[in-house]
């Protein structure tokens, strides 16, 4: 193991960490057994194989002035630059600016599903390429320029592909990105409109994601930075801004209860990541709040481990029509078990044909069009009240990650209610008149 662990770290030389500036990003982590190692395009422990992740110096600056700061930074995920591992300047380069998208009060919603308190619903489908695979490439192009790739790349069940694809043409990267063949079509369209390469590979997400990891190790490869495989460190960081956002939103406090969907489990983990760094530089109180993780039934092998009582993901193959959620094997599955019974939570998984209810609950009570994902957590979330695991008398935020235009199919027997003449008369027949 230690072997191939080696091999990963020497596909990718590091820039000499003299001339890398990535903000307060100071060394590389690994998440298993505390090695740190320089900041540079590597993502697994040469020790032990685990996963690694950003270790951060954010000085001593007055608490006070660090959130005066925050606030009059600019409407996107670079108001937290000071938390984030990017360069001070990175609102002036050229990137999409991801971020800052609305938190709703869904009082419709809550009042359907019980809801005493105040619930939101965290609407990312607003972000540039309409999911929040945009925060987590911005973070990732800045690694990337430090290390001065050329190419962009990722492995991809849809929205990430578009999030790179765009994220390259604006800031002048090349790219190439790879994606299960049989994906929904709005989503292949998104990703392949920016001009760069869109590859299809006959299998599902864990087939695609092999392959790039091949791909890393070959000289074909050289001078490629994959955002989710040897920049993941630097990407993960993305999805803190959720956590930032919500706590910046809510006035600076902890929701006490969080309902996300889970691919690979980065985002939860990282949402998770950053409501601790809040409590630990004093922006927010310190108080109890639990987490929920969200699955399809056809590809819920956390779930299945939560329920189970096990600490084992034991891989699947995926079946189900929350396509960007079709993660068989999650490498943050065993992170996700550890902060649900860390915090009390829960991870639940519903039916596809709950999905397709949740995403038209969530449109008719709160005008948001959310994709599959999005029915995946608000099914989930309705799940559970019903079964009482989560409480409606406690503040809740539920995320919806994209946009529902690009999952079509999952909704086409929504459409017209009805088809008139063009007269009153058709009309009134139709009983479509005032009384």
């Amino acid at each position: 193991m230690r072997r191939e662990a080696s091999a990963i770290m020497a596909t990718a030389t590091p820039v000499a960490p003299a001339t890398v500036d990535l903000g307060p990003a100071a060394a590389l982590s690994c998440r298993e057994c505390g090695t740190r190692f320089e900041l540079g395009p590597i993502f697994a422990c040469v020790e032990c194989f685990g996963p690694l992740e950003i270790a951060y110096d954010f000085g001593s600056e007055d608490t006070e002035h660090l959130r005066r700061r925050i606030e009059a930074g600019p409407a996107s995920i670079w108001r937290y630059a000071p938390l984030l591992p990017v360069p001070a300047d990175v609102a002036s380069k050229p990137n999409l600016n991801p971020g800052w998208t609305p938190l709703v009060k869904a009082d419709n919603l809550g009042r359907e599903l019980g809801f005493t308190a105040q619930l939101h619903i965290k609407d990312d489908s607003g972000n540039p390429t309409h999911s929040f695979k945009d925060r987590v490439v911005a973070c990732a192009i800045e690694a990337a320029r430090a290390f001065h790739f050329t190419t962009l790349s990722c492995s991809s069940t849809g929205n990430l592909a578009g999030a790179v694809g765009a994220a390259a043409a604006r800031a002048g990267f090349k790219s190439c990105v790879f994606i299960p063949h049989d994906l929904e079509q709005g989503k292949v369209v998104m990703a392949g409109v920016y001009g760069g390469e869109l590859v299809g590979i006959e299998g599902n997400y864990d087939d695609v994601n092999r392959f790039c990891s091949e791909l890393i190790g070959d000289p074909a490869g050289e001078g490629w930075g994959f955002v989710n495989v040897n920049l993941r460190p630097y990407y993960g960081e993305g999805s803190k801004t959720l956590a930032y956002e919500i706590c910046e939103q809510l006035g600076w406090r902890l929701p006490e209860q969080l309902v996300i969907p889970i691919a690979s489990g980065s985002q939860l983990t990282k949402i998770d990541k950053g409501l601790q760094e809040l409590i630990k530089l004093g922006l927010v109180e310190d108080r109890p709040y639990k987490i929920f993780g969200a699955q399809a039934e056809g590809c819920s092998p956390v779930s299945a481990a939560f329920k189970a009582g096990i600490d084992v993901i034991r891989p699947v193959k995926p079946n189900t029509i929350a396509k960007s959620l079709a993660i068989g094997n999650p490498a943050d599955g065993p992170y996700v078990l550890d902060i649900a019974r860390r915090t009390g939570g829960a991870v639940e998984d519903v039916t596809d044909a709950e999905v397709v209810e949740a995403i038209k609950l969530l449109a008719r009570t709160e005008g948001i069009f959310a994709e599959t994902a999005g029915g995946v957590t608000v099914g989930v979330l309705k799940k559970l009240v019903e079964t009482g695991q989560l409480d409606p008398a406690k503040e809740t935020v539920a995320i919806n990650t994209g946009d529902g235009l690009k999952t079509l199919d999952a909704v086409s027997d929504a459409g017209m209610t009805t088809v008139i003449r063009p007269t009153l008369e058709s009309f009134r027949s139709a009983g479509l008149a005032s009384a």
